[in-house]
Formats: structure tokens, C-alpha cells, sequence
């Protein structure tokens, strides 16, 4: 092969890959594996005074709490407009809407702070799976939102009603896409978790966890708010759920939706509401919940006839160390989190010991109450619910800030808290905010 002909194939392969290379997916609430961390590269390291660069601004999304989620160039999100719980769809490029489908009445008679849908759309083949407030799992073409099927946690499950009498703030889960599946979380004795067929509903199996509430303790069962991740556990896949203050958390199989194992402790069961997704790594699950609960490191070990065995490693009460609802991520061999009921303290804890390596400390930068977490390209972003967005280069030694930023004031004066979680996808920042969705470039010159 002469020199010329090598260097015209050489220019047709480049030319070829980048025509058909294809953006990066933010499928579903926590990202592709459901954990908090992006796969992303070559993006800020430090961010300019004010923050990084608005690429665009999209407005009049609906009422609203739930993360955005991101595929083919289509970012997706839940809210409320004429008092209809829906689906949104904005073009990735410029925000502009391609189409808005209502799927559910809203759930009435909740408590405060509850401002429209929480859930986060879960995109899979051609479709797009959600939860409403009161319990409703949509099944919508993802090219024109129509819709294709539903199901209700309470008249299909026999969930608990979505308001005071039952799940408080209504219905949050986020469902998990594996296969020809669907896993969601009814919260229901009898259907703790729940595996439907992804294209037509039908159920496929139900998992009893016994009860979802204990019943030695009055007031909120604790279930509706956390979401199913998948894991494989000595060589067996499974589903890991958060349920109530009765049932704690399960590890379900994949398979049969049998109850392989399930954890008691209060790091587990903590009442009112029982919300962040466990972290797991081999056979080492990581275990944290608010209000009466607090935070445990389980090794999970067989124990005959197919089943496991959850043994506390260590443990902690609330006051010592919690997470209320804005996640954890681990980074190599450490967890970094925000401690603390409606709060947002930085810690890092060692996954392998369970041991703190620093923190609680004093939320950095201004940072006030609950902060969700999210990790990308050697960076931890703390969102702070009062806006203040906080750059953290994560290290087992000490809390090193890097940047920060105060987002725009929310446009909802009745409950302002800056909630969803920070998306990064495509070198994009995505922040949603009640009606609001911003997008910054963060993406590395």
C-alpha cells in the first residue's frame, strides 16, 4: 500500500468515526448504572466566577421535583400542568419542547413541601417509563409521548393511598429498565417490589417482604420514595429496594422476585421516609436512611438453598451519620455524602471498614440543608437545597472545595427548595428547578 492510499484511509476512518460516533446517555435517575457517577471526561476542573456558561434556559416545564433524564439527544422530565401529572420532552440542543403528555391525576391531600411529581423518567428501547405522585406507572412512546400502558401501585398492588393516610409526599421511585423488564416498588405487602413486561405491563412477579410498616410504630410506613438498583451478589443478580420501617432492605432475585435476603437494622427502617439507594460493591452494601434511621456497612454471605445472609460490619444512629435524600457515590474506595436530616454535611467514609475519614464538616460555600450529590471527571458536584452548587475534589484526607456557584432564585415562592439532582451528560450540566431546566457548559477548552 503506497503512502497516499494510506493517509486517504487513515483520513476516511477518522472522517467515518466521527460521523458515527453518537452522544452519551443519562437514561435514568443516577445515571447509567444508577449510582451517581458519570462516565464523562474532559470537562471543567474549576469553574469561573458566577459559574460556568448558560447554554440555554427552558421554561414552563410543569410543577415539579424529578430529575431530568437524557437519550438520542432528548432530555426527559415529569411535572404538572393543568393539574395533570405529564411527561416532558425538550431537545438537547437548545431546550425547545417537542411535546408534553399527561399520564395522571395528581395526587391530592399530601403534605408540605410537596411540589408536583418527583420522579425521574426512565428511558429504554424506544420508551419512556414513569412514576406519578399517586402512584401511577406510565409506559410512553419516547419519539411523540403516546401513551402505550399503565399500572397503579394502589388498585393493581394494593399499595398504600398517596397522600396523609399513606405515602406522605407522594409516590418518588424511580423504575429500573433491565431487559424485557420494569422493576418498580409498590411498597405493598405482598408486592414489596414488583417486575412487569416492559412492552405490554403484564406483571411477571411480586416479591413479599412481609410487612411494609411495623407495626409497633404509628405514623408513615416509610415506603414510596426510594428506587430499585440492580446488583450481582455471589454470582446472583438481584434487585436491592429500600422499603418501610417493617420490611427495611431486600435483596430480591432477578429471576423470581424471591427474597433472597433482607435487613431490620434502623440504618434501614427509619419510618417516615426511607429514600436514598443503597451503594453496593461485590458483596459489601452500603445502607443509609433519616429520620429515626442512620447508616450501616453489610457483607452479604450465602446461607444455604440459595440464600444470603446481610451481617452488619458497622453501624451507625442517626445522629452520628445519615443521608436524608440526596444520595451517596462512591469514588475508588470511599463514599462521600451529605450527613443529616435536611442537612448537607460533606463526609467520606471508607466502603471496605465503614470508618469516617473526615466530616461531618460545615457545609462549604454558603451551602444550606439537604445537598444532592453527583461525581464526574475527578469532581464531586454538592447541589445545596438553597441553590448553592459546590465543586469537591473528593479525597479520603480532607474536604477539598474547589468552586462554587449560586444558582438563579427558584421561580416557585411556595416551595423553593433546589432538590433534583445535577445531571452531566455531553459536557453538559443540566439543572432543573420547579418549572425551570438550566444548561451549562462545562465542558473543557
Amino acid at each position: 500500500m503506497t503512502l497516499r492510499v494510506r493517509l486517504l484511509v487513515c483520513a476516511f476512518l477518522i472522517g467515518a468515526t466521527a460521523t458515527t460516533s453518537v452522544s452519551a446517555d443519562w437514561p435514568g435517575f443516577r445515571g447509567p448504572n444508577r449510582d451517581g457517577v458519570s462516565p464523562e471526561t474532559g470537562l471543567l476542573k474549576t469553574w469561573p466566577e458566577g459559574g460556568p456558561k448558560v447554554l440555554w434556559t427552558a421554561k414552563n416545564l410543569g410543577l415539579g421535583w424529578g430529575t431530568p433524564s437524557v437519550a438520542g439527544g432528548v432530555i426527559y422530565g415529569v411535572g404538572t400542568r393543568d393539574d395533570k401529572d405529564g411527561v416532558w420532552a425538550v431537545k438537547e440542543s437548545d431546550g425547545s419542547e417537542l411535546w408534553f403528555s399527561p399520564f395522571a391525576a395528581p395526587a391530592g391531600d399530601l403534605l408540605n413541601q410537596t411540589n408536583g411529581p418527583a420522579s425521574t423518567p426512565t428511558v429504554h428501547n424506544g420508551k419512556v417509563y414513569t412514576v406519578s405522585a399517586n402512584g401511577t406507572v406510565s409506559c410512553l412512546n419516547a419519539k411523540d409521548g403516546k401513551p402505550v400502558w399503565a399500572k397503579n401501585y394502589q388498585k393493581d398492588f394494593g399499595g398504600a393511598p398517596g397522600g396523609k393516610a399513606g405515602v406522605a409526599w407522594g409516590y418518588s421511585d424511580s423504575v429500573l429498565a433491565d431487559g424485557d423488564k420494569i422493576v418498580c416498588i409498590p411498597g405493598a405487602k405482598g408486592a414489596a417490589v414488583a417486575a412487569l413486561n416492559a412492552d405490554t405491563g403484564a406483571t411477571v412477579w411480586k416479591a413479599d417482604a412481609g410487612e411494609i410498616g411495623d407495626p409497633k410504630v404509628k405514623g408513615f410506613a416509610g415506603q414510596g420514595y426510594s428506587s430499585p438498583v440492580k446488583a450481582t451478589i455471589g454470582g446472583v443478580p438481584q434487585y436491592l429496594a429500600l422499603l418501610g420501617s417493617g420490611s427495611g432492605l431486600v435483596g430480591v432475585s432477578a429471576d423470581t422476585g424471591k427474597v433472597l435476603w433482607q435487613y431490620k437494622g434502623t440504618a434501614a427502617t427509619g419510618g417516615v421516609a426511607q429514600i436514598p439507594i443503597p451503594i453496593v460493591k461485590g458483596d459489601l452494601v452500603w445502607v443509609s436512611c433519616s429520620y429515626a434511621g442512620g447508616s450501616a456497612l453489610l457483607r452479604i454471605v450465602p446461607k444455604g438453598q440459595g440464600g444470603f445472609e446481610a451481617k452488619e460490619l458497622k453501624t451507625y444512629k442517626k445522629p452520628e451519620l445519615n443521608n436524608h435524600h440526596g444520595g451517596m457515590v462512591l469514588v475508588g474506595d470511599h463514599i462521600y455524602f451529605g450527613h443529616d436530616q435536611n442537612g448537607g454535611s460533606p463526609v467520606c467514609v471508607e466502603l471496605k471498614t465503614g470508618e469516617i475519614k473526615w466530616g461531618p464538616e460545615k457545609p462549604p460555600a454558603g451551602g444550606q440543608r439537604s445537598a444532592a450529590v453527583l461525581y464526574a471527571d475527578g469532581r464531586l458536584y454538592f447541589r445545596y437545597e438553597n441553590g448553592v452548587l459546590v465543586l469537591i475534589e473528593p479525597s479520603p484526607d480532607e474536604l477539598k472545595v474547589v468552586s462554587s456557584f449560586k444558582l438563579p432564585t427558584a421561580d416557585q415562592k411556595s416551595y423553593p427548595q433546589s432538590w433534583p439532582h445535577p445531571v452531566i451528560v455531553n459536557g453538559k450540566l443540566l439543572i432543573r428547578d420547579q418549572t425551570v431546566m438550566y444548561c451549562y457548559d462545562v465542558k473543557a477548552k
